[in-house]
């Protein structure tokens, strides 16, 4: 899968996301929430960092590892998509 394939899912999800808040009578998130979003959840990365390192305990950390790294990555996408920022390009710059 290539980063469009991989922004064009996470578009769909944030659109069930918003589609979901809707019917429950909340605002959709901004790029501002987004991002919020995201650094909530590389401070919970960071933690299962330190756990995978040895500095705290965390069972699973593989598993929980792989869930926050995907969180990240779907703010990322979700969050250059609504900036019109191509990541393909950004990155290869």
């Amino acid at each position: 899968m290539n980063i469009k394939e991989l922004q064009d899912q996470a578009i769909e999800v944030a659109n069930l996301y918003r589609k979901k808040n809707k019917e429950d009578g909340h605002n959709h998130w901004t790029v501002e929430q987004y991002m919020s979003g995201m650094i909530g959840d590389i401070g919970d990365l960071q933690k299962l960092i330190m756990a995978k390192q040895g500095y705290r305990h965390k069972e699973d950390i593989d598993q929980a590892l792989e869930h926050e790294l995907g969180d990240v990555l779907w703010s990322l996408l979700v969050i250059s998509k609504e900036l019109n920022i191509n990541l393909e390009t950004a990155f290869l710059k």
